[in-house]
């Protein structure tokens, strides 16, 4: 007869201080960018990394054969990715190799979606390649202090990997916004690459003040991301741009992994977008952590009159997010405020709460309808793209939401795309024909502004040229009530002129 086995829950081997100069954290889940930043800020407090290759579609092929066939994509490709690596790096270098030299590290989270049990389904990678052994730890996303198994995080790292996310996801608006109208083809990826590996440099080498509360002080107030972004942003001034393209605007929003992943994925849509005549406004990273430290922060509101010290939690809370704002808005300002701010989490709350309680977590909760409505009602974007994993519980309630709010708002263009990793034409297809109605909105509006300033393209371009500071991709153009970038530079333009 055979024996009962009962479940046992993962716990890997620790990770001893010896052992940290010669075993190398793995890691993954965001863009290129953010990775080799968060790379620098990693071996800068002594640690060895290395993020994961970048996913291809094959990641999903592996994935299914090693995880639960059910599993969205969000959890299918990041699986397969890491079961990917740890076979070619076995292959190379042998099992107990990989076991010795490699851990995993990733975060975890609660509540209905799948994102709770990611570290199941790499357990179950494990298990497929016979690696038990090799070591997963799990991290607590808003923690600034712990300790995992071996791997110390302590305040410098932190803050050091919060910079990362925010200088990762300026970088990535400073693209999206120059690439459509680069007049050279290639110059943006170009002083991308550049730029991306001149920070991670400033971040291998970035000062350790203090272990936790000068080490605050100092993130908060020093100069020293500010002025290498400055670097950064002379290098942005030698790319000409054409900002009469006439172009939609495409905000991207959706369940966490599938908006701010760039790769096959999500069918590599934002590329997609580009190719198709789009601008792209991309999700940051950065509104998430905003986004929790606020459900934190609303959950302690709603209980109040049984939170000890109330006052005193809820100032330190509000605290953290002045800081956390004041920093995000001061590098924005390094690149010329180039790069789009943060929207206002109490906004994004007032807008969907007619559609969405907002203390139902799970997913981005109430975000998606919230930034949906902002972008719309602002005239940010032409047209709202959410990408949703095929079969994610908390985005399909979010997209039932938003027919309530298509029914008040029917001008609203709003193409949700359920995301399967294998199902691309269909998906692309359906986004196209929203876009093909953004293209006409946007040309209209292009019209009206030159209607409106009584200009002619020839006279645009004679200006340019007495102006050439206008050409610089660093130029801000401000927001004149057109969702189009070059809508809005006509109306900018007429005012430099005097015609308006």
């Amino acid at each position: 007869m055979e024996a009962i086995q009962h479940y046992r829950a993962y716990r890997p081997r620790p990770l001893s201080k010896e052992e940290r100069k010669k075993v190398t954290i793995v890691y993954g889940g965001l863009t290129w960018k953010h990775e080799r930043l968060m790379q620098g800020a990693l071996e800068n407090m002594g640690y060895k990394a290395k993020p994961l290759p970048q996913i291809e579609r094959i990641d999903l092929d592996i994935g299914k054969e090693l995880i639960d066939t059910g599993a969205c994509c969000p959890t299918i490709f990041p699986a397969g990715n890491l079961a990917r690596f740890l076979k070619e790096a076995s292959e190379r270098e042998g099992k107990e190799a990989v076991k010795e030299k490699y851990v995993f590290v990733t975060v975890g989270a609660c509540g209905p979606c799948r994102f709770g049990q990611y570290h199941e389904s790499y357990e179950r990678v494990l298990e497929g390649l016979d690696l038990t052994d090799f070591r997963i730890f799990l991290l607590d996303l808003l923690k600034m202090e712990q300790e995992e198994g071996g791997i110390e995080i302590t305040v410098p790292l932190t803050l050091g990997l919060v910079y990362s996310m925010f200088i990762g996801d300026l970088l990535t608006d400073m693209e999206y916004a120059v690439r459509p109208y680069e007049v050279v083809p290639g110059e943006t990826e170009r002083v991308l690459k550049e730029s991306v590996e001149l920070l991670y440099e400033k971040f291998r080498k970035r000062p350790i003040k203090g272990k936790k509360w000068g080490s605050l002080l100092w993130h908060v107030f020093t100069s020293y991301f500010v002025n290498a972004l400055k670097e950064v942003r002379r290098l942005w001034d030698e790319i000409e741009v054409d900002r009469l393209r006439v172009k939609p605007k495409v905000k991207i929003t959706g369940e966490f992994w599938l908006q701010t992943h760039e790769g096959d994925g999500n069918y590599n849509i934002k590329r997609w977008l580009e190719k198709e005549g789009a601008e792209v406004v991309p999700p940051p990273v950065s509104i998430w952590m905003d986004y929790l430290i606020h459900m934190a922060l609303w959950r302690m509101e709603e209980s109040k009159e049984f939170v000890k010290k109330f006052w005193l939690k809820k100032a330190v809370i509000k605290t953290l997010l002045f800081l956390y704002h004041f920093t995000y808005n001061r590098l924005r300002k390094a690149l010329s405020d180039i790069p789009n701010p943060l929207p206002p989490q109490e906004e994004l709350r007032r807008l969907a709460k007619p559609y969405f309680y907002y203390l139902l977590a799970g997913g981005e909760g109430h975000m998606l309808i919230g930034k949906a409505l902002h972008a719309y009602l602002n005239k940010h974007a032409h047209m709202i793209c959410e990408l949703s994993p095929y079969g994610c519980m908390p985005n399909t309630m979010s997209v039932g939401a938003m027919q309530a709010v298509l029914g008040k708002y029917p001008d609203l263009l709003y193409a949700p795309i359920e995301i399967k990793g294998d199902a691309e034409v269909h998906a692309l297809s359906r986004c196209q024909m929203i876009l093909t109605e953004a293209k006409k909105r946007a040309q209209r509006e292009f019209e009206e502004a030159l209607e409106r300033t009584g200009l002619t393209l020839e006279e645009i371009r004679n200006f340019e040229e007495e102006h050439p500071k206008l050409k610089k991709a660093t130029y801000k153009v401000p927001h004149y009530g057109y969702a189009g970038t070059a809508a809005n530079y006509v109306m900018h333009v007429a005012k430099l002129m005097g015609r308006v």
